[in-house]
């Protein structure tokens, strides 16, 4: 999660190759695209035919998450990379980041021979520090909070001379993830809406400025978490909290970029929300559709699709699975979770008397059933029930919700005081 407290940028270098005064042009991003190329993936653009029947749109999805280090974050690190002179490649680049950003600069940084500095506070996971380590970045902790690590990071850029990498808030950078258009439009150029994350902003702004200088007309989405809807708020002039434990981190921005802020003012259509039920079912649908691995952030295209059918239906959807770099333990919790929302998983408390036979006589119904039991859970003390009395919570898997609605039909038919233990 990249979240950096902004600071004033100069628009007035912003497009030093696209048009006089523009913020970022289509020239721009052709530029960085010739730069890059062949030293990143150029992945694929499909159409998803499963996804486009449940939807009421058209899906093409772009699998970003298909990069070396699984997210976009490379194009424009390499891009901004690619543009300093000798002396400042020499001297190195550094960067406050604890996500896709960190590995994405380290990796190209290492492979062009440019020293890279990556800044994180001390509560990063372990996990991300190896990953940005193993390719060839120096991880320096410092403070208990992001804002923390960008300020020692803004600090270690005058104090050593180093050239520091914005994760969102640069135009060169947002030329570099702009390319990410260019390819799907080359591959499916019936594409005419795009539904795009935003964190800070610089995927949508160079996307965007790419696609509406290929297509006049394209509409263009932005995405964020609803916990994190900072830039919804700046651009629809709302003040609106930020903050909590949202599945799509990479995303989770409290602060929008300056830069890319007064880019998409001009440039977006909408920006939507979701909540974390459709960050959720979202990233499931993936692995079990496509058979593919998003994180939070990848899927929050295909949430905005599933959760405002009405602004994408019919149209041709372009959505860009950014990035697939999920924990897999929280991966597992997801797919569980959805499986409980689609009523194959239930959890069925049920008080009994604590006596012989009474669970034997509850196991007859579900096997009458063909309801399987994964668990069973007892509480006899901590209850509003008297002595003799217990509340038995049982884990179950079914078909679908309807074989689980009849089984607690048939309980309570049989006098059991039954209930499901609904998600949040």
């Amino acid at each position: 999660m990249d979240t950096p407290a902004t600071q004033p940028l100069d628009l007035s270098e912003s497009a030093a190759e696209g048009e006089p005064g523009a913020l970022l042009s289509l020239a721009d991003v052709q530029a960085a695209a010739a730069r890059i190329k062949g030293h990143v993936v150029r992945t694929p653009t499909l159409y998803s035919r499963t996804l486009s029947a449940i939807s009421g749109a058209q899906i093409w999805l772009k699998f970003e998450n298909l990069q070396f280090t699984a997210a976009y974050k490379e194009r424009g690190a390499l891009n901004a990379l690619l543009l300093l002179d000798e002396e400042r490649r020499s001297r190195g680049v550094i960067a406050a980041s604890a996500g896709n950003h960190a590995q994405g600069l380290s990796y190209h940084g290492t492979r062009l021979g440019v020293p890279v500095t990556i800044v994180m506070p001390k509560t990063t996971p372990t996990v991300k520090i190896m990953q940005t380590e193993s390719v060839g970045g120096k991880v320096v902790l410092e403070g208990e909070t992001f804002d923390d690590a960008y300020a020692h990071a803004r600090l270690l850029e005058r104090e050593l001379g180093l050239t520091f990498v914005h994760p969102f808030d640069d135009p060169h950078v947002a030329a570099g993830q702009g390319t990410v258009a260019l390819e799907m439009l080359e591959d499916a150029p019936q594409i005419d809406m795009l539904a795009v994350p935003i964190g800070g902003g610089g995927l949508l702004s160079g996307m965007g400025t790419a696609a509406r200088g290929l297509k006049p007309d394209i509409g263009l989405i932005g995405v964020q978490a609803a916990l994190f809807p900072s830039m919804y708020g700046r651009l629809k002039h709302l003040d609106l909290p930020c903050g909590g434990d949202t599945l799509a981190e990479g995303i989770a921005v409290k602060e929008p970029g300056v830069f890319t802020s007064a880019v998409l003012e001009t440039l977006v259509d909408d920006i939507v929300l979701v909540d974390e039920p459709a960050l959720e079912s979202a990233v499931a649908l993936m692995l079990q559709i496509e058979k593919t691995v998003a994180e939070g952030a990848g899927a929050a295209g295909l949430a905005a699709v599933m959760s405002h059918r009405e602004l994408f239906a019919g149209r041709n959807v372009g959505i860009v699975i950014c990035g697939g770099n999920i924990d897999t333990r929280l991966l597992a919790n997801v797919l569980l979770r959805d499986l409980a929302r689609s009523g194959r998983l239930a959890r069925l408390r049920l008080t009994l008397q604590d006596r012989p036979g009474a669970l034997f006589k509850v196991m007859r119904e579900f096997d009458a059933h063909q309801v399987n039991i994964i668990e069973i859970y007892h509480q006899r003390i901590f209850t509003h029930l008297p002595a003799k009395g217990l509340i038995t919570d049982i884990e179950c898997e079914a078909r679908d919700r309807a074989q689980i609605d009849k089984l607690t039909a048939a309980l309570r038919a049989d006098g059991y005081d039954v209930s499901q233990v609904e998600l949040a």
